[in-house]
């Protein structure tokens, strides 16, 4: 890289909040042969199919895209993949998080090279930093990089939780640290948070069973994994909500619902993949030590996808 570039990502706590962040992204999934291998044909598909449906943007190679399966050179592959398909269509909003700042910042770099128009960055998991870790360790990340930032709390898996004060703090030091994916089942958490961040701060819901519920407190879309599988419904579900047209959101709701349960039966992306297998979107393999569905949740999938079939409306 030359000095230039490097001088034009310093600096990033003057950065804009010029990016846009509203509506529906879709965690996308990462194909695979059944071999094992990078499906880069598979993935095409999934992403034209994701700009048909109407989506905000796409996720690559978060929770659903099996980052952690995949190595550095896989992982930006697939990030300057999403990018060339992309083609300017939507944003790709790439996953960069890792347990490590280094590796962090190391993955945030290279997607920017790659030419992601923003950043998702996972709380670190395994090793429970303190609050003061957390901050610095975004902090870090937003130095590297000129792109906006969007955090990931999800404790389920990271095993903590970033708390409002750490996320306002970072909030207040780096300007590029755009908005937050809250995955931790907490409308209270949304309300304090639109209250404190103000209204251009992103909050997104990283639960499609919760999605209604946090835009109703003042989230502003959706990082969701069922909009892999029928993404103008969740579009027009999270518009209308939006919107203030309740009526029309919490009737999709309702159709979404039981599928949404269904997938998550046994984890993500495992489910989501199933489902995506039972229609003809997808393979449905996935890399170790992940496996696929028992034949029990395969069967409360199939029904579940076949019952909101005949309900809800074609598109």
């Amino acid at each position: 890289m030359h000095n230039n570039e490097k001088q034009n990502r310093s600096g990033s706590a003057n950065a804009s909040r010029a990016t846009s962040f509203c509506g529906t992204y879709t965690a996308i999934i990462t194909p695979f042969t059944a071999a094992g291998y990078l499906d880069k044909v598979n993935l095409q598909r999934q992403i034209t199919r994701q700009i048909e449906g109407g989506v905000n943007g796409i996720v690559p190679v978060g929770t659903t895209g099996e980052s952690s399966t995949l190595d550095f050179t896989e992982h930006i592959s697939v990030v300057a993949f999403a990018v060339q398909v992309a083609a300017g269509r939507m944003q790709v909003l790439a996953g960069t998080g890792a347990n490590s700042t280094s590796e962090a910042i190391s993955l945030a770099k290279a997607a920017e090279d790659a030419g992601a128009d923003s950043l998702l960055q996972v709380v670190p998991y395994y090793n429970k930093p303190s609050q003061e870790g957390l901050f610095q360790h975004f902090k870090a990340v937003a130095d590297a990089t000129r792109l906006p930032i969007i955090l990931y709390n999800i404790p389920g898996r990271c095993g903590i939780d970033i708390t409002i004060d750490t996320v306002c703090r970072l909030r207040e030091a780096r300007s590029n640290i755009a908005g937050i994916k809250v995955a931790n089942g907490s409308s209270d958490y949304v309300t304090e948070l639109r209250a404190r961040a103000g209204q251009d701060f992103a909050i997104f819901s990283g639960d499609d069973s919760l999605t209604l519920p946090f835009i109703s407190v003042g989230a502003c879309g959706a990082i969701s994994v069922v909009s892999n599988i029928f993404p103008e419904h969740v579009v027009q579900m999270v518009s209308a909500a939006l919107l203030g047209n309740l009526t029309e959101a919490k009737r999709i709701h309702a159709e979404l619902f039981p599928l949404i349960k269904s997938i998550f039966l046994e984890g993500n992306p495992v489910g989501v993949k199933s489902a995506m297998e039972h229609i003809g979107l997808d393979s449905g393999a996935v890399r170790p030590p992940l496996v696929k569905v028992s034949s029990a949740t395969a069967a409360a999938i199939h029904k579940a996808l076949s019952g909101f079939l005949n309900r809800a409306p074609a598109h």
